[in-house]
């Protein structure tokens, strides 16, 4: 999950760890059924915390699925932020992106499934992936790497096509995804102007390992 700088005494640790503790709970139930129905309480006592400190915390249970979800979309970001680093080309960006989040569906199961279930109403959110994607089709356009499309539109385009791929990881498990994702992700740099013979050699790039 992200991390942030410690609070600066005892008082204000045990309240960040609480709230943590309700997010961390959160994202789980969002990961197993996406029930947001399940009472305060149930909440609560998944998260081992008393009752009364919900309040403390969160307005209500929409604020707190809400806050659950932007911490899964920006441990998302993270991850490719120290995957990809190295990457400089709008275009293999792109690429790597489809290709690790069908990785993550194994190695992150928990937090594909909060994207899986959650991600298209935040896909045009300013946090984890979207704005990243947005920014890597507006250096392509600037750079004529891409044709010149409306970054916005594209990332619809594009943010509909990964969570097509997130489901399909999760409902066809026997499938290669690896396989899936190459395809996909050649597939939509080409819709986004790269010629066929190096749509074809970018998505297959070497991926850097997740851990």
């Amino acid at each position: 999950m992200p991390t942030k700088a410690p609070p600066g005494n005892r008082f204000e640790r045990r309240r960040a760890e609480t709230r943590q503790a309700l997010v961390r709970a959160a994202r789980r139930i969002l990961a197993e059924n996406g029930d947001t129905g399940v009472s305060i309480q149930a909440i609560a006592e998944r998260a081992d915390v008393g009752f009364g400190s919900f309040y403390n915390h969160f307005a209500s249970k929409a604020e707190l699925f809400d806050a659950a979800v932007v911490d899964a979309l920006e441990e998302f970001g993270q991850t490719f932020d120290e995957r990809l680093s190295g990457i400089d080309d709008p275009a293999e960006l792109v690429a790597a992106g489809f290709r690790l989040s069908a990785r993550m569906a194994d190695s992150h199961p928990e937090l594909m499934q909060v994207l899986r279930r959650r991600g298209l109403e935040y896909l045009h959110s300013d946090r984890g992936l979207a704005p990243r994607a947005l920014r890597d089709l507006e250096t392509g356009v600037a750079s004529g790497r891409f044709s010149p499309v409306d970054p916005t539109v594209a990332l619809s385009a594009l943010g509909g096509t990964l969570l097509s791929l997130v489901e399909l990881r999760f409902t066809r498990p026997d499938m290669d995804g690896d396989e899936a994702a190459v395809n996909l992700a050649e597939m939509v740099l080409r819709m986004l102007g790269v010629s066929a013979d190096d749509a074809h050699d970018v998505a297959r790039r070497p991926l850097p390992d997740l851990g």
